[in-house]
């Protein structure tokens, strides 16, 4: 779902074309620092609003990604503030990611021991593999796929472990057409949660046709002595540019996913690289997986590689200035937004069949919502089914 940061306002208000660039460009020098530094590895340091890029930054959760950017030195003058609100948030992520770890192992044992087939999506597990660090971005949710037809047993293990289901989820639209469901474990000193899924997109863009394809495909990687069901490396790619789509119908930040698309990308040999084109034409998803694709090159420099040559032709109308514009910064009111339907009809790659099945069920998604979706139903609460 959409959400409205009471941020949008104010960086609306400001411009701030400035702290956008400057954010970009520590993104750039993150990944690829040997080009940055034929290029005297300098970051425009105009005279930059601490508080817009720490916003920035926030909003896309690339806040470390702009830290490290800037312990790599020939930054220019890094406003004193900004390091200090930079490294607090690195802190901040590392407590708060520590504690999902936690939360990730309690799981892990809980939903093994019922025998319950799943895989952990994003999270600390996924930035190791891609960054080789657990703390790069903030994860406040522990982050579960399993099939439809497991999804009520793997509710239930949890339940057993003190998770709750959060009212506002506990709807049709939440169940059905988001296909997820938060759960709550609050023992007085942190509250814990879990997204349970069994589907992997929201209505209005073009969902994973095999989403069990997830689960037998997934890797293990080894946390605290245990092996940690993970999905596989090509899926990891293809549900970080899935992400991306859903930011761009929603119109919220996603330099975040973008980043995770990248350095997914970067870590493919060409044949895998062929083989995630193939995998995701499968799963309907070739130009979802393109417009991820595309996102990183126009924010964080092209790469020639198969992948690259490949995106450069999805929502070609929107110019690259623009596309970065909405990935990073798109509160900004000089945006000309393209209609929800006419995205849509791309990441169905103009197949009409295909567009109208994801067109109507987004239109029941969207009726089911107004129905049956209670916000005053927020806090957690057991049911007796």
């Amino acid at each position: 779902m959409a959400v409205h940061d009471a941020s949008y306002d104010r960086l609306r208000a400001a411009g701030c074309s400035d702290e956008v660039a400057y954010v970009q460009a520590c993104l750039r020098l993150f990944f690829n620092p040997a080009a940055c530094a034929a290029d005297h590895g300098a970051i425009p340091a105009p005279a930059i609003s601490v508080a817009n890029v720490a916003d920035i930054a926030r909003l896309n959760k690339v806040a470390v990604f702009v830290l490290k950017a800037l312990a790599r030195g020939a930054t220019g003058t890094v406003p004193p503030e900004l390091h200090a609100w930079l490294d607090g948030y690195r802190r901040r992520t590392m407590s708060m990611n520590a504690a999902c770890i936690g939360d990730t192992i309690a799981i892990h044992q809980v939903l093994q021991g019922r025998q319950i087939e799943f895989v952990f999506l994003k999270g600390p597990l996924q930035q190791r593999l891609l960054y080789g660090d657990h703390f790069i971005k903030p994860s406040g949710d522990v982050d579960i796929l399993v099939s439809p037809a497991g999804f009520s047993a793997a509710r239930e293990a949890l339940r057993s472990a003190g998770y709750e289901v959060a009212g506002k989820s506990r709807s049709v639209w939440w169940v059905r057409f988001l296909g997820e469901q938060h759960m709550v474990r609050d023992d007085g000193a942190r509250a814990a949660t879990v997204d349970l899924h069994h589907r992997l997109q929201q209505p209005g863009s073009p969902s994973p046709r095999d989403v069990d394809g997830f689960l037998r495909r997934k890797r293990e990687i080894e946390l605290a002595g245990t092996a940690m069901p993970l999905i596989s490396a090509p899926d990891t790619l293809l549900l970080s540019c899935i992400s991306v789509a859903k930011a761009f119908f929603n119109r919220e930040p996603c330099a975040g996913y973008v980043c995770d698309v990248r350095a997914a990308a970067s870590r493919l040999s060409e044949a895998e690289q062929q083989m995630a084109l193939d995998h995701a034409a499968e799963q309907g998803l070739a130009d979802t997986l393109l417009l991820g694709l595309r996102a990183a090159d126009v924010l964080l420099g092209g790469t020639a590689t198969l992948l690259s040559d490949r995106a450069a032709r999805i929502l070609a109308r929107i110019g690259n200035a623009d596309l970065v514009h909405m990935v990073i910064a798109p509160w900004l009111s000089s945006l000309r937004w393209p209609q929800r339907r006419t995205v849509l009809w791309e990441l169905c790659g103009r197949e009409p069949v295909r567009y109208l099945a994801e067109a109507g069920w987004a239109a029941s998604a969207d009726l089911s919502r107004r129905i049956f979706e209670r916000p005053d139903a927020v806090a957690p609460v057991r049911s007796n089914g």
